[in-house]
C-alpha cells in the first residue's frame, strides 16, 4: 500500500507541475501580446523570445525617450512658451520662454508640483479646465499680471498681454503655448498715439486752408475756379478723416461714458436716416424696403446710433446696383428667463436689425478685416465694382471714404452692450450686417 500511496502521489505531482507550466506558457503568450512562434523565429524557445521582447521594448523605450528628449529642445528654442500639467494640475514640463513670461521660479522637473504654487492666474486655469472638459483645443487671450516676489520691484513688474493656445493629452494631461503678445499691443499703442497726436495737429491747419479755400470761390475764373473748388473737396475730406479718426479713439479708450442715452424709437431713427440719403439713392433709383413693428425703443444714445445708420446705409447707397433695393429688417428675441415676472424691466430682449443691400457682396479676402480701422479692401477688386460690366468680385469696404466708417459703427453698437457682424445674404447675395442690441422688454412695449 505505500508504494501505491507514493506513485499516486508523484503522479498527481507530476500532473499539477504540468498544468503549472501550461498556465505559465499561456501567461508568457499574453506578457508577449499575442506573438507567434514565428514572429521571433521558429522553434525558438519561449524564454529566448521574452528576451528577444524586452530587448526589442527597451530599444523602443529608449528611441521614444530620444523623441521627447529631441521635442522638448525643439520647445526649448521656440519663440513661445510652452507648459504641460498633469490631471491633478501639476506642472510636469515647461520651456524657459514659459518661466520667463509667467516668471516661474525655482521650478524642477523632477518633483512636479501644482501650476497655482507656480502662477497665479484665473484665466489660464480656465483655459486648461475648459480644455480638458471639452477635449479640444482652445484659444484665449487675457492680461497676465505677475505676482511680485519683492516688493522693492514692484515699480518695475508689468502687465503682459498674453495668448494661449491649449490642447488636450493623454490621461487628463493639457498643453498650452503661451503667446507674448505685449510687444503688437504696445506697437499699436504707440501707433494709435501717434496717430492722435498727429490728428490734432493737422486739424487746425486744415481748417484754416478749408476756410480760404471757401473765400476763394466765386473770386477766380476758370481753370482756378475748379481747382479752388476741388482744392476745398480734398481738404473737408481730409478733414472728415480726421475727425472720424478722433471719434474713433475716443470711442475706444471710454466707450460707456461717451454715451448719452435716452429711450430711441429705431424704427423712426432708420427712417429718418434714410430720408436724409434719399437725394443719393434716387440717383441711382434705389428703393428702401422695411418690415418690422412700427416701433422699437431703446435706451440709446441717438446721435451715435444716428451715425451706425448713416454709415451703413451710406455703403449700402454706393455699392448697391442701380435700381435695386435696400431691406431693413427689424426682429425682437427674448434671452434669459421667459417665466413670468412681477416686474418687467427685468425681462430683456435683444433687438435684431439686418441691413441688406443689393449690391455684389463683401470679398471673401475682406470679410474678416470689414471692421477694422482704415481697411479699404483691395484695390483691384474695387475697380472691378465700378466697371458695369462686371456682375461680381466688389470689395465692399473700398471706398473714396476714410475706411472708418465700419469701424466706427463697430465701437458704437459694442459701448451699446450689442454686436455687428458682417456677410453675404445668402439669398441676395448683397451684404448683410446684422445688429444685436439688448433690450428691456418694457421699452418694447412702452404703455405696459
Amino acid at each position: 500500500m505505500a508504494i501505491v500511496a507514493f506513485f499516486l502521489g508523484l503522479a498527481v505531482g507530476i500532473g499539477f507541475w504540468l498544468c503549472q507550466q501550461f498556465w505559465m506558457r499561456q501567461q508568457l503568450q499574453q506578457w508577449l501580446g499575442g506573438q507567434t512562434v514565428d514572429s521571433f523565429g521558429s522553434y525558438m524557445p519561449i524564454m529566448s523570445r521574452l528576451r528577444r521582447v524586452i530587448a526589442w521594448m527597451k530599444q523602443e523605450r529608449q528611441q521614444l525617450e530620444a523623441q521627447l528628449e529631441e521635442g522638448r529642445q525643439l520647445l526649448q528654442v521656440a519663440p513661445v512658451g510652452y507648459l504641460q500639467v498633469d490631471e491633478e494640475n501639476q506642472l510636469v514640463w515647461c520651456n524657459s520662454q514659459a518661466q520667463e513670461i509667467l516668471q516661474i521660479h525655482k521650478w524642477e522637473p523632477s518633483s512636479p508640483r501644482l501650476l497655482l504654487k507656480f502662477v497665479r492666474s484665473y484665466e489660464l486655469d480656465h483655459l486648461i479646465e475648459q480644455t480638458r472638459q471639452e477635449q479640444k483645443a482652445q484659444v484665449r487671450e487675457w492680461v497676465f499680471h505677475p505676482a511680485c516676489q519683492n516688493g522693492s520691484e514692484m515699480g518695475k513688474t508689468r502687465s503682459l498681454t498674453l495668448r494661449g493656445y491649449s490642447w488636450p493629452l493623454g490621461e487628463g494631461q493639457v498643453g498650452v503655448f503661451l503667446e507674448n503678445r505685449q510687444p503688437l499691443v504696445t506697437l499699436a499703442q504707440n501707433r494709435d498715439r501717434w496717430m492722435n497726436d498727429l490728428a490734432h495737429e493737422l486739424k487746425t491747419p486744415l481748417t484754416s486752408i478749408s476756410l480760404v479755400a471757401e473765400a476763394l470761390q466765386g473770386r477766380l475764373e476758370p481753370p482756378w475756379s475748379q481747382r479752388v473748388e476741388r482744392l476745398s473737396g480734398e481738404t473737408n475730406r481730409l478733414i472728415k478723416l480726421v475727425q472720424d479718426w478722433l471719434e474713433l479713439t475716443h470711442l475706444e479708450v471710454d466707450p460707456g461714458n461717451k454715451l448719452v442715452l435716452k429711450s430711441v424709437d429705431i424704427c423712426a431713427l432708420i427712417q429718418s436716416v434714410w430720408q436724409t440719403l434719399e437725394p443719393l439713392a434716387r440717383q441711382k433709383q434705389l428703393n428702401f424696403e422695411y418690415s418690422g413693428p412700427e416701433q422699437v425703443f431703446l435706451e440709446a444714445d441717438e446721435s451715435k446710433l444716428y451715425r451706425v445708420f448713416l454709415n451703413i446705409l451710406d455703403n449700402s447707397i454706393r455699392y448697391s446696383s442701380p435700381q435695386g433695393k435696400i431691406q431693413a429688417i427689424i426682429a425682437t428675441e427674448i434671452v434669459g428667463d421667459r417665466s413670468p415676472h412681477p416686474q418687467p424691466t427685468l425681462e430683456h430682449e435683444i433687438i435684431q436689425i439686418d441691413m441688406i443691400d443689393s449690391g455684389a457682396g463683401f470679398s471673401l479676402s475682406d470679410l474678416p478685416y470689414i471692421f477694422d480701422r482704415l481697411y479699404r479692401g483691395d484695390p483691384a477688386r474695387a475697380r472691378q465694382s465700378l466697371d458695369p460690366t462686371q456682375s461680381s468680385g466688389k470689395a465692399y469696404a473700398t471706398s473714396p471714404g476714410s475706411g472708418l466708417g465700419l469701424a466706427i459703427a463697430q465701437q458704437i453698437i459694442t459701448a451699446h452692450g450689442g454686436t455687428i457682424k458682417a456677410s453675404n445674404h445668402p439669398q441676395t447675395g448683397g451684404a448683410w450686417l446684422q445688429l444685436r442690441l439688448p433690450c428691456d422688454r418694457a421699452l418694447l412695449n412702452p404703455n405696459l
